[in-house]
């Protein structure tokens, strides 16, 4: 019989509220909520008021507290390495969200520190838990030898004003969205990213890339194109994988898989949307308590840094790039 471990949440914005949400809704049984951090005060009272907890008005005050036992991060990039250092000073197990770092030599420190001081680093590549992405892992092997891919994520705009201010962003699309698209692609196909050759465009946001493409290859002459995106009033996140015995196709965003060989199409898998956040926390629980694997290890948050590095290198040179 496993025990409550007491978290610690740093950033209740868009993303932060869902963590807060699964484990107030959902998980109260796995986890108890011993304190809450956020850049505005009366937000973060009013939370901590409506959830008995409490809040703090900084995020050192709540690491070192010591009823929090790990704790939970989902703010801008550039808080990342302040907040690893403060996990490490007081011993506390952290799960990081995406992406690690917008800057590969931080990512590396941040990595390099955890794995020193044997303390539990988790990074919150969430889309590994998207039902669609996990079917496409497991059926993977039907297309035979892989030949090609592609692979999209397009979404809306955003309205988030921190991700157009590179003080605190650090780079557009590349290390916020497509870095998903990247880890999606090791976690799936098993295989690792070797060079890329990129493009980026500023469409909307004037002062960090909103647009970006670019052409990949991978182990075993594996070669395809991707493109991450948020400039259009649609959304969809879309995976295809071609090899000698057909194609396996899927969007993770509208819920379905499908196998495609010469004209016929199979349905593999169709689904509503799915809280991949939900399964990923069940999923670090049970590493943190000792019945499980790490769900995302700090060195698969610290590949896909070194994807999202070599396009950003690449869209500047218009040069390949190899994966270091």
């Amino acid at each position: 019989m496993y025990r409550h471990i007491n978290v610690g949440l740093i950033g209740t914005g868009n993303h932060g509220s869902r963590y807060l949400n699964h484990i107030i809704n959902d998980l109260s049984n796995l986890f108890s909520l011993k304190g809450v951090c956020c850049k505005t005060s009366s937000k973060g009272q009013q939370l901590a008021q409506k959830f008995s907890t409490q809040f703090f008005p900084d995020f050192s005050e709540l690491i070192a507290h010591p009823a929090i036992e790990a704790v939970i991060s989902v703010t801008p990039p550039h808080l990342n390495k302040n907040i690893a250092k403060c996990c490490l000073a007081h011993g506390k197990k952290l799960l990081l969200e995406k992406p690690l770092s917008t800057d590969l030599a931080e990512a590396q420190y941040i990595v390099d520190s955890f794995k020193s001081a044997n303390l539990e680093l988790t990074i919150g590549q969430t889309l590994r838990f998207n039902p669609v992405i996990k079917t496409l892992k497991n059926e993977f092997s039907r297309i035979g030898t892989p030949y090609a891919f592609s692979a999209t994520h397009r979404l809306e705009p955003s309205t988030i004003p921190w991700l157009e201010d590179p003080a605190q962003a650090g780079a557009g699309v590349i290390f916020h969205t497509a870095v998903h698209m990247f880890d999606a692609l090791r976690y799936i196909t098993g295989l690792e990213v070797k060079r890329v050759h990129a493009s980026s465009f500023k469409i909307h946001n004037a002062n960090l890339e909103d647009l970006f493409t670019a052409k990949i290859e991978m182990d075993n002459g594996f070669v395809g194109i991707v493109e991450s995106s948020k400039i259009t009033p649609a959304r969809s996140a879309r995976y295809e994988f071609t090899g000698s015995s057909g194609q396996l196709q899927g969007d993770q965003i509208h819920g379905f898989v499908q196998f495609v060989k010469g004209m016929n199409r199979e349905d593999i898998f169709r689904s509503e949307p799915e809280p991949a956040i939900l399964y990923m926390l069940h999923e670090w629980f049970l590493f943190l308590s000792g019945g499980g694997n790490n769900p995302v290890s700090a060195e698969d948050g610290l590949a896909a840094v070194k994807i999202c590095d070599a396009c950003r290198n690449s869209s500047l040179t218009q040069q390949w790039v190899a994966i270091l």
